[in-house]
């Protein structure tokens, strides 16, 4: 079984890592790109691409004419030749996904989370890798586990609120029970992997993730390296103050962003206007029929998400920040109000603010933590393919 060690916590130092990395995150790329953007001569990068595609991992593609005019056969990784599985843990339900090398989905499966115990959530896991090992037809180099928590050494979880978990060594157990090398991340912090390799976020080293959902997270790329934080999954981004008339969240700070553009907050005040229980897919539907209370939430939380967009780029100092999650659909009725929020906490001066949409549904989730697998396991992936390699 291989070792996983937490991506980015040592930066690679094998060049065929550090090539295969760059391939990987930026094919279909030219040699030229990849000696340019790694500074590494044409004789050296020759080199470690010869035996990375000996060993099958790196393949070329379809010709096509470089900046100078010399034909070049652009490099992609072989994606389809590994499976890696990626499980999202909440506290009713546990979302898997067999990826590929590149993060993109082949199947997946979930199943309830009625029982928290940590040997009954393992339990499910070795199920459901059971369930997907058999829809592939392929053993898995590694599996990711994210949850709302911090596991700050990749294997024990320091503490997981929703399943009421502190010093649990989950990585440890789920190894046990599927014989296949497990690393533990914090969900947003492995959405923000998967942003930064495979999704909106791919190509660029410094910027930022902000999800609404059923809490508010925030990641952050510096340097092309996902920022890892012993406090990921208190919340932290839940505390900015946004509205000083906003609504009390559950710790009586007023309009900050948890009670502000958290879907149970947002329900919450519907519910109240309506004495009786709103769903999210109600209130967005009666804000998009201009039923006034339910517009006027929905309203105000896209103005807020603006502003917290605004206070993210303004202190990160990044101009590209991707925003995800389920509650991004209050964007569908009122766009123009989070627009308009962003414009005015911005400085006149400052250089336009990229933001990016991940619409991805559910599973993009589950797609974070096998995106940390993957990061986890190339350095295991390259080293096994060139001791294969005659």
């Amino acid at each position: 079984m291989a070792e996983l060690v937490v991506p980015d916590a040592a930066p690679a130092r094998d060049p065929s890592v550090i090539v295969a990395r760059s391939i990987l995150i930026h094919g279909p790329i030219s040699r030229t790109e990849v000696a340019d953007q790694l500074g590494l001569s044409q004789p050296t990068l020759t080199r470690i691409v010869k035996s990375l595609m000996d060993s099958g991992l790196v393949v070329e593609t379809g010709d096509r004419i470089d900046g100078v005019g010399r034909p070049s056969r652009p490099l992609l990784v072989r994606a389809n030749g590994r499976t890696f599985m990626g499980v999202k843990l909440t506290g009713t339900e546990a979302f898997a996904t067999a990826t590929d090398l590149t993060a993109s989905e082949v199947a997946v499966a979930s199943h309830p989370l009625d029982d928290h115990r940590p040997e009954a959530v393992v339990a499910v896991i070795a199920e459901l890798e059971q369930r997907l090992r058999t829809a592939t037809g392929r053993p898995f180099e590694a599996i990711g586990v994210s949850l709302g928590g911090s596991a700050e050494d990749g294997r024990r979880v320091d503490r997981a609120p929703f399943l009421e978990w502190r010093g649990v060594e989950l990585a440890e157990l789920v190894e046990r029970a599927t014989g296949v090398a497990t690393i533990v991340e914090n969900d947003v912090t492995a959405l923000t992997a998967v942003e930064h390799w495979f999704g909106a976020g791919r190509g660029e080293t410094d910027f930022a993730v902000v999800t609404i959902g059923a809490g508010i997270g925030l990641g952050l790329v510096t340097r092309d390296r996902v920022v890892r934080s012993r406090d990921a999954g208190l919340g932290l981004a839940g505390h900015i103050a946004l509205d000083p008339l906003g609504p009390p969240c559950m710790l009586g700070h007023r309009g900050c962003a948890t009670a502000m553009l958290t879907i149970p907050s947002m329900c919450a005040q519907a519910t109240l206007g309506h004495g009786r229980p709103v769903t999210f897919e109600e209130l967005l539907e009666h804000a998009a029929s201009g039923e006034p209370l339910c517009s006027s939430i929905v309203s105000t939380a896209a103005r807020a998400l603006g502003r917290l967009i605004a206070f993210v780029a303004n202190l990160s100092l990044v101009d590209v920040v991707v925003v995800s999650g389920e509650g991004i659909a209050i964007l569908d009725v009122a766009e123009a109000e989070l627009t308009d929020a962003l414009l005015e906490n911005r400085d006149a001066d400052a250089h336009p603010l990229d933001v990016r949409y991940d619409r991805s549904d559910f599973g993009s989730w589950a797609r974070g933590a096998a995106a940390v697998a993957i990061q986890a396991a190339l350095p295991s992936v390259v080293a096994e393919g060139r001791a294969t390699t005659p």
